[in-house]
């Protein structure tokens, strides 16, 4: 049956322009186009960016196309077409012709938070209810959230595949269609032709990133890994420089999203796993614990089962150490700033500021031009202290600087960024706000922190360890005379942070609102007094929790559904459980409690049909003899399931979804040795 309207007209529409309108993007009316195609009956063709070579590019890209290049809407490519599904069972996204690694590294880590997703995103998308061929995506651009709308013609070959992202579910159509509005927000499809992991993390988030030299990591890496892992972190890498596939499975000059790491037990002892995937989709890593790796047979059966996935979709295990000899850079983009920091129970705050850097006037170059021009460059005061004990606090405090550089041209690649970073100096003396610092003060007094090298990047960012009192902050590029815009950023406790010798006054720091902090620092303190929980500790922390979707109705668990699911996720059968395993339950719990509120009538049950749709809206498809029978396993005599009874069931259908999808080897049916069966009857 056809998706399509009644008829189709061609009417072009072109943007409607609000009194805001940027002159690098148009900013087009979403709402008045579609209620306008809706009206007119026809589909939505983007003027702004049009079907056209010009959207694609006009440099090397051209080369790579087919002859018979063709735009086709996802209703001309797919008998049923989907925007997006909640619970794809991995991550499915595979770049196309585009040399974009670097962005869709960022995507598929972007796809491990839901909540984040959703902001850039908007999930309610689709192309049966009100389609009209227009979408909307969200980005961070310069300190703002901006909107871009396009229209869903993309780029196939003659037999109607993808040239560039695509999907390994044939119908699933959003990471095509956002790639072509990053590629809006970029100029074209060429400019999103290679790039830096961190940049496409910070248009995704707003978050700041920090980038580690893997060849200078220290001994806590594992560390910094764990808690960017259980914290709202998105984690990217990149491979050592080069254009060829290595014999041993990794890619050159590639950007891998980080999915996972995990601690497991080897002849009794500790291993440390860090999962990576390549972008392809395919194409993976041939050392130790591979997929082929005899390491595999040192593991506990059910350790193998549940971890180890014989499929070649990109996605795989290494050791940390190898980790660290075969990848250059990590990336890590925090959404909240205290990744490093161990003070709690204090609110994050954060100023933001604009500023230029003007050939002749403020654009100084850095400081070993100090006798000619390096203090004509923008100066900014920052006072900080520890709020709650006040200005004669001694005590240091954290503080996250951030200095992103703006584009200067429509065009991504047209004008790569410059070599930036800022200096750091200690101000003991009052000095006229009005007026920016003399040559002398930056001959007399030595900068408390300055860049190791100038970087060119979209961002620089730093942690600092700093005591109570003012500060300069000088933010530069690297030679004399350049011209840019940058966003100068500052996070802390509490802050105050303004420009000196501009009109604009004094600005108080705004706090950071994160309906998560609070839950993420009571999950911090928990495991730092016990790194590994028991079924006992575990139902201590879920019965603490504020189920918000649930009402009034809070759920109650009890030590044996406890047991049950600790049970479910114990990989290692220590009885216990780790930060990183709760962090996982956690996602997946946030997830559930949505469904079933969604399909609660109230009474806090749910009934046969309830039930059905509520899995199915969390991505779990069942016969319905199989959810009858669900419903007499874990539901009460009345056959109606509580939360409680929902979260054991939906945790074993996952768990042995996963399973399944590890051992098949054709998606049908597995072979198992006699210890994996008994093994399985008995987990089951």
């Amino acid at each position: 049956m056809s998706l399509w309207p009644p008829f189709r007209c061609r009417w072009k529409l072109g943007p409607r322009y609000s009194r805001r309108a940027s002159p690098q993007l148009p900013q087009q009316d979403f709402e008045a186009l579609l209620a306008e195609c809706l009206r007119n009956g026809c589909l939505f063709e983007d003027t702004s960016f049009p079907a056209t070579l010009s959207s694609i590019g006009s440099g090397s890209l051209l080369q790579k196309l087919p002859p018979r290049l063709q735009w086709k809407r996802p209703p001309e490519l797919h008998s049923n077409p989907q925007f997006y599904f909640a619970k794809t069972k991995r991550l499915d996204l595979c770049q196309g012709m585009v040399g974009d690694c670097w962005f869709l590294a960022a995507l598929q880590a972007l796809t491990l938070h839901q909540d984040i997703l959703s902001r850039v995103v908007p999930l309610n998308q689709s192309f049966t209810e009100k389609y009209a061929g227009i979408f909307r995506f969200w980005f961070w651009h310069y300190g703002k959230w901006v909107p871009v709308v396009i229209d869903d013609r993309l780029p196939v070959n003659e037999a109607g595949q993808l040239l560039f992202v695509s999907s390994t579910y044939k119908n699933l159509f959003w990471g095509a269609l956002l790639e072509k509005a990053y590629a809006k927000l970029s100029g074209s499809y060429e400019d999103l032709q290679s790039g830096q992991v961190s940049e496409a993390l910070v248009d995704f988030t707003g978050g700041v990133t920090m980038t580690i030299n893997l060849a200078e990591a220290h001994g806590n890496l594992w560390d910094i890994l764990t808690k960017a892992t259980y914290n709202r972190t998105l984690i990217g890498c990149q491979t050592h420089s080069g254009e060829k596939i290595l014999e041993n499975g990794l890619v050159e000059g590639h950007a891998y999203t980080v999915t996972g790491i995990r601690k497991v037990t080897c002849k009794h002892r500790p291993e440390y796993l860090v999962k990576l995937r390549n972008p392809w989709g395919q194409v993976e890593w041939k050392g130790d614990w591979s997929d082929s790796s005899s390491k595999w047979e040192l593991l506990s059966p059910k350790e193998k089962i549940l971890l180890l996935r014989k499929d070649n979709d990109g996605e795989f295990w290494m050791t940390l150490q190898d980790f660290k000899t075969h990848f250059v850079l990590l990336v890590i983009c925090k959404l909240t700033p205290g990744l490093l920091s161990q003070e709690a129970a204090q609110k994050w705050t954060y100023t933001m500021r604009e500023g230029r850097w003007e050939k002749g006037s403020t654009a100084g170059g850095q400081r070993q031009l100090l006798q000619g021009t390096f203090w004509k460059n923008p100066q900014f005061l920052l006072s900080v202290w520890r709020p709650e004990e006040g200005r004669r606090s001694l005590r240091p405090c954290s503080v996250l600087v951030s200095l992103l550089q703006k584009p200067r041209h429509r065009c991504r690649k047209r004008k790569p960024h410059l070599a930036i970073g800022f200096y750091l100096y200690r101000v003991n003396k009052y000095y006229d706000d009005q007026r920016r610092l003399p040559p002398e003060f930056f001959q007399r007094n030595t900068p408390l922190s300055q860049p190791d090298r100038f970087l060119k990047e979209k961002e620089v960012s730093q942690e600092l360890c700093l005591e109570p009192g003012t500060y300069l902050i000088v933010p530069c590029t690297s030679e004399a005379n350049q011209k840019s815009e940058f966003i100068l950023r500052v996070f802390s406790r509490k802050h105050i942070f303004y420009e000196i010798g501009s009109n604009s006054g004094v600005v108080f720091s705004k706090e950071i609102e994160d309906q998560n902090e609070g839950q993420d620092e009571f999950f911090t303190k928990f495991f730092e007094k016990y790194p590994e929980i028991n079924a006992v500790q575990l139902q201590s922390i879920l019965n603490q929790m504020t189920w918000s979707h649930l009402g009034s109705r809070q759920p109650f668990f009890s030590l044996e559904a406890c047991q049950g699911i600790l049970a479910l996720l114990d990989l290692n059968a220590s009885g216990t459980m780790s930060i990183q395993e709760f962090r996982d339950l956690w996602k997946q719990l946030k997830l559930y409690q949505k469904v079933f509120h969604k399909q609660d009538n109230g009474s806090g049950y749910l009934n046969w049909e309830q039930l059905r749709a509520a899995m199915k809206e969390a991505g779990i498809v069942l016969s319905d003899d199989v959810c009858q029978l669900m419903l007499v396993r874990y539901g009460c005599p009345r056959l109606q399931m509580g939360f409680v009874s929902f979260v054991h069931l939906m945790l074993r259908v996952e768990n042995m979804e996963d399973v399944f999808q590890n051992l098949t080897q054709d998606g049908k049916g597995i072979y198992l040795q006699k210890p994996e069966w008994m093994m399985m009857a008995l987990y089951s």
